[in-house]
C-alpha cells in the first residue's frame, strides 16, 4: 500500500487552532500512521492572525513533538513548515527564514488567502520565483472568490503556481460545491497534492486513505500516488516538483 506524505497539517500543539495540546498532537499522529501517512509537515497559521508564530518557534516546537513521538513509539517523521496568509510583507519575512517554507528547504511556500475572496497572485508568484520559491496555494476550492471564478484556477497553474486540495473536499465534508471544485480540478490537471489540512483527533482529522482512493477512482493510481506520496514527498525533500497542468489519464464520471 501506498505510504502517504502530508504538506498541510496542524500537528503543532498549542500553536494555532489545530491541536489543543501534546495529547491531541500524539492522537492525530497515531491516526496519521495507522491510515498510512509516514511524514508529515506540521504547518501552523503564520501571518494575519497569527503574526506571533515565529519561525524559530515553529522549529523549536516541532523539534519538541518528534522526540515525543519518538517516546510514545510512534512511528512518524514530523517536519517543520507553515500554512501562510498572503500578507504584503510575505516575501521579506520569508527571505530571513522568519516565514517558514515547506519542511524548512527553502523551496516551497504555502501560501493562504482569506476564505472569503480572491485576489490575483502572479506579483507575488514573480517575488516568490526570484528567490528561487514555488508557491503551493493551499485549498483554491475552499475559497469563494475561485468557486465563483474557477477560471481563473488554470492562469495560475501556467504561471507556475502549484495547486494543494484538502482530502476532505473530494469526500464532500466541506459541502458539495468544494467537492464538485476539487473533482473539476481534478479533471483539468489543475492539482498537484492532496493534504489533509488536518487540526484535531476528533474534527477534521488527519486521514488520508479515502481520498487517496477517490483520486484513484477519478483517474488512476499513478495520479494518487503523485499526489498523495511522491510530489508531496519532494517537497518534504526539497526537491523539484513538475509544474503546469498535469497529463489526466482518462475521463471518468466526474463528480457524483
Amino acid at each position: 500500500m501506498p505510504r502517504f506524505v502530508d504538506i498541510h497539517c496542524h500537528l503543532a500543539p498549542g500553536v494555532d487552532d489545530g491541536a489543543i495540546d501534546l495529547a491531541a498532537s500524539l492522537a492525530m499522529a497515531a491516526m496519521a500512521v495507522a491510515d498510512g501517512i509516514q511524514t508529515i509537515v506540521a504547518t501552523p497559521h503564520q501571518l494575519g492572525a497569527f503574526r506571533r508564530n515565529s519561525g524559530d518557534d515553529i522549529r523549536r516546537r516541532t523539534a519538541e513533538l518528534q522526540s515525543h513521538l519518538g517516546l510514545a513509539g510512534i512511528p512518524l517523521t514530523v517536519l517543520p513548515g507553515a500554512d501562510v496568509r498572503i500578507e504584503e510583507d510575505l516575501a521579506d519575512r520569508l527571505a530571513t527564514g522568519e516565514v517558514l517554507t515547506l519542511g524548512d528547504r527553502g523551496r516551497h511556500v504555502l501560501l493562504e488567502l482569506p476564505h472569503e475572496l480572491y485576489f490575483p497572485l502572479e506579483g507575488l508568484l514573480e517575488a516568490l520565483s526570484r528567490q528561487a520559491v514555488v508557491g503551493i496555494l493551499s485549498h483554491p476550492e475552499r475559497n469563494a472568490g475561485l468557486l465563483r471564478q474557477r477560471e481563473l484556477l488554470a492562469p495560475l497553474v501556467d504561471a507556475g503556481c502549484l495547486m494543494q486540495v484538502t482530502a476532505g473536499s473530494l469526500m464532500g465534508a466541506f459541502g458539495p460545491r468544494c467537492q464538485e471544485l476539487a473533482e473539476w480540478m481534478l479533471s483539468k490537471g489543475l492539482v498537484h497534492f492532496v493534504a489533509t489540512d488536518a487540526h484535531g483527533p476528533k474534527a477534521r482529522r488527519p486521514l488520508m486513505r479515502r481520498a487517496y482512493d477517490r483520486v484513484c477512482e477519478l483517474t488512476d493510481v499513478t495520479a494518487g500516488r503523485d499526489l498523495c506520496c511522491d510530489y508531496p514527498g519532494r517537497v518534504a525533500a526539497g526537491a523539484d516538483v513538475p509544474a503546469g497542468r498535469r497529463a489526466v489519464a482518462k475521463r471518468a464520471r466526474w463528480g457524483r
